[in-house]
């Protein structure tokens, strides 16, 4: 192989390379890899994207990765390329690329530089991601309103991470810039690979029995494979039910797994985690005085606008007292003026005149009275002594025809001729003589006088 340009300075033809003996410079090697590359040529690839971390900022180029079942290459799109084509590119989404491999001299990195690219659909991870997100969101797991609330100011903070990376060590140093009065407590855990979920969901229940204020969920960022850990049905479930408020701080700003969406908050970054739940001190005194400036002035104004009040009902109750001491000093001197007061004997001395004058008239009409009543009941006598007789004429006759009719049967007539009437010891009238005997003593009644007499015989 002939040599190349500048890419390929000092190196030798890949059948020099592989057949010689002699050792290589970097610089050589990855030259000779660099020929070889280019000579495969432009190609069609298809493959899911996944790592998407473009356009990049200052650039605007876009760096990612597209892999299959088996393997992962990483890929290259420039400024205009990706303007012109129309695509959004995202993690999970399946494209369509065409153009050549290349390998980089400043590191030997080989890369696909794409010069066309097109979507060709849904990777089935990525279609599986956000079948199981459709349905933790349609039982509610992902409701603002279940989500439990954050204490503003956490005193204890639980960290659940891998042991073996920075990202504890950020976090920690963040907390305690931020306010060294924070107690924190770090529960390691696997955070990718086989059984890392159920690690984590082990982290979770060990965290939690501590009561801490907040626990933090962090990773530094990956692949979109590496997060998947985080999109696992179990842990997503268990994050939803853990007792402890947790905040998700996974990997950078497009990283978006499951766990974030059932998460109680979701920062961008680790970093941002740690920074909502502990307020810097200066944060802290800084909006402590300016709550107390504005208490301050709330409490001037409430004492300035009660000050006022108190005036005007002060002014109110001057004229009120006033006005009553007016009106009762008006009373006082109204009452003091009447004679009752001012001469308290003219009471005694109005009583004793009021009393010899009722006497006087007492005295003069009486006369008088006596005589009319004299005058009316002779009057009356007169009336009397003439109607009298005519009242009782009637009544004289009627007494007369019933005393001789009495006279006629009375039992005095009988014995006035003659008869007599017997009457026994018990003062009953004797009838028949069978009732007497021999001795007993009888009362006679006759027509004028009676006599006491013995029986001495009965004649039936």
């Amino acid at each position: 192989m002939a040599w190349t340009s500048a890419d390929t300075r000092g190196a030798r033809s890949v059948t020099d390379v592989v057949g010689g003996s002699d050792a290589l410079s970097v610089t050589a090697a990855v030259g000779a890899v660099g020929a070889c590359v280019k000579k495969l040529g432009p190609m069609l690839v298809t493959g899911e994207v996944t790592g998407f971390r473009g356009p990049n900022a200052r650039s605007g180029h876009c760096y990612f990765e597209v892999k299959d079942d088996s393997s992962v290459m990483s890929v290259k799109v420039w400024k205009g390329i990706y303007a012109k084509s129309g695509v959004a590119l995202k993690d999970g989404l399946q494209l369509e690329m065409w153009g050549s491999f290349d390998v980089y001299s400043g590191n030997g990195e080989l890369s696909f530089i794409a010069k066309r690219i097109s979507v060709a659909g849904e990777g089935p991870l990525q279609r599986q991601v956000e079948a199981l997100r459709a349905k933790l969101k349609a039982e509610g797991l992902a409701d603002p309103a279940r989500k439990r609330p954050i204490p503003r100011f956490c005193t204890r903070v639980a960290v659940i991470g891998s042991i073996s990376g920075e990202v504890i060590d950020d976090v920690k140093r963040t907390l305690l810039r931020r306010n060294k009065l924070v107690e924190i407590q770090v529960v390691g855990a696997r955070i990718q690979g086989v059984g890392a979920p159920e690690d984590i969901i082990r982290a979770l229940g060990i965290a939690a029995a501590a009561r801490p204020d907040a626990i933090l969920l962090v990773r530094g960022g990956g692949s979109y494979e590496e997060l998947m850990t985080f999109s696992d049905e179990s842990l997503c479930r268990a994050v939803a039910a853990c007792p402890v408020p947790v905040i998700t701080g996974i990997g950078h700003e497009p990283d978006w797994p499951i766990v974030d969406d059932v998460s109680d908050r979701r920062a961008s970054t680790p970093t941002g985690a740690a920074e909502s739940v502990a307020p810097a001190l200066d944060e802290i005194v800084g909006s402590i005085n300016t709550r107390r400036e504005r208490l301050s002035r709330a409490m001037d104004v409430i004492l300035e606008q009660h000050a006022r009040a108190i005036g005007q009902q002060g002014l109110l109750m001057q004229r009120s007292m006033s006005s009553r001491i007016s009106h009762e000093s008006l009373r006082v001197e109204s009452l003091a003026s009447r004679r009752c007061l001012s001469d308290p004997m003219t009471i005694v001395s109005d009583r004793e005149t009021s009393l010899l004058q009722v006497e006087q008239r007492l005295l003069d009409a009486l006369p008088r009275s006596l005589e009319r009543k004299g005058r009316e009941l002779d009057s009356l006598a007169g009336r009397l002594s003439g109607v009298g007789p005519r009242i009782v004429r009637p009544y004289e006759a009627r007494v007369g025809s019933l005393a001789a009719t009495l006279d006629a049967l009375s039992p005095l007539k009988v014995l006035g001729r003659g008869y007599a009437i017997a009457r026994d010891s018990d003062g009953h009238v004797v009838t028949n003589a069978s009732a007497l005997a021999p001795g007993d003593a009888v009362s006679v009644r006759l027509g004028e006088g009676s006599f006491e007499a013995s029986v001495t015989g009965v004649s039936k």
